[in-house]
Formats: structure tokens, sequence, C-alpha cells
């Protein structure tokens, strides 16, 4: 496999852009706001201490929080010119595609930094089961990877970033809503249905179970949807 030495200045680009601008702080504070709403009322009103609700309602949160993250990443370049620009310099589509994924994943994780406040509340109110909130966070992360990797192909697809959320949300929903209307589906394609399902893998994760099946799962869906938007961006010199 050939070095891909560009992959760090154009992610330091584009995390730049993202902090050095309104976008990540606004993000940041709309999902913080939104989740500590339900937790805090969770705390306050239901007696509840528990990061239960943070595992449950953080998959939902996602749904529209990653499209609107990466609708921007690749369509705005296209549409301004921006992204012509870069390729006349000595860079590989997949450089690109790796760089705006990192620099995505870095933020989302920025945004679910904070939420160790909700942990630390918990902690200090009951004893906590630290197993299943780390295996938690590893499967939010592996999660919101897989989406930003979704936003990333639907991004590459199209100039309209409006496009590129709808396209992103469809898809990502589908897969989140699979193994919910397995009462629908003939017998014979249900374990196939809830295989393909993220919310099965992600369920069994957030329970301690990091099991290998639900590992390649994750490490599947994120690398074949970055190939798929290498692909797409390689369209335009075709």
């Amino acid at each position: 496999m050939k070095a891909l030495p560009n992959i760090l200045p154009i992610y330091k680009r584009e995390l730049r852009s993202y902090f050095n601008s309104p976008v990540a702080y606004v993000v940041i504070v709309v999902f913080l706001a939104i989740l500590g709403w339900f937790f805090t009322s969770n705390l306050f009103l239901m007696n509840v201490a528990s990061m239960r609700i943070v595992f449950e309602l953080v998959p939902l949160i996602f749904l529209f929080f990653v499209p609107a993250m990466t609708m921007r990443l690749l369509a705005e370049e296209k549409k301004s010119g921006t992204l012509e620009l870069l390729t006349t310099k000595p860079v590989r589509d997949v450089e690109i595609v790796l760089a705006k994924f990192f620099a995505a994943w870095t933020l989302l994780a920025a945004a679910l930094a904070p939420t160790l406040l909700y942990l630390i509340t918990v902690m200090s109110l009951g004893k906590v089961d630290i197993g299943p909130v780390i295996s938690g966070y590893i499967g939010l992360f592996l999660m919101g990877g897989v989406y930003i990797a979704i936003g990333l192909l639907a991004s590459s697809l199209t100039e309209n970033q409006i496009i590129a959320f709808i396209l992103s949300f469809l898809m990502v929903f589908v897969l989140f809503i699979l193994d919910k209307v397995l009462m629908y589906v003939p017998d014979a394609f249900a374990s196939t249905f809830e295989f393909l399902a993220i919310d099965f893998h992600f369920s069994n994760i957030v329970r301690g179970v990091i099991d290998t099946r639900n590992l390649i799962y994750f490490g599947s869906l994120l690398g074949f949807s970055l190939f798929l938007a290498t692909v797409s961006l390689e369209r335009r010199k075709w």
C-alpha cells in the first residue's frame, strides 16, 4: 500500500475550517443542549441516575446531527470549485476522503467528550458499572464513524448540501430502522435484516459484549462507504 502523505495537511486544514468558524461550536452546543435536557430531566424529574438515557438518545440524535455535519464536506467544495483547485496539487482522492473523514470524526469525538460530565455526575450519586459505559462510548464512536463515512458518500454524489443531507439521512435511517421492522419481514430474511441493522450491533456493544462480529460489521460498513465515496469522487476524471 502506497503512503498517503497528504492526509495530515488536509486533515489539519479541515479541522481548522471547523473551529475557525461557528460551525463546530454551533453543532456541539446544539448536540449537548438536546442531550443535556433529556439527561437532566431523567435525573431530576424521574430521579434516575443512569447513563442509559445517553446511550439510548445519542443514536437518535446522530440520525440528524451527523448528516448535518457531513453534508458540506465534499458538496460545498465541488460547488465552489475548491475541490478542483485542491486536486491540481499532487493529492489523491483517497487522501481527500480520508482526511475529511478523520476531521469530522474528531469533531464528533469533541462533541461526545463533554458528556463525560454526565458520567461524573452519575458516579457521584451512586455506584456505576464502568464496563458497559466504556463499551457504550466505543459503540457510539463506531456508529458515528459509520454515519460520517455514509455522509461523506452522500456529499460526494451531489453539489447541493441539502440533497446531501437528505441522502445521508435516508441511508443512516434505513440502517437504524432495519431491526425495528422485523415483524413485517418474512422469517427467511429476518436474521439478515437484523444483522444489517446498525442498532442491533450497537445494542450488543452497549451491553458490554464487544464481539468480533460487531467490530467486523462496523469496520466493513465504514470501509465500504469510504471506498464508494472515493470512487464517486473519482468519477469526474472518467
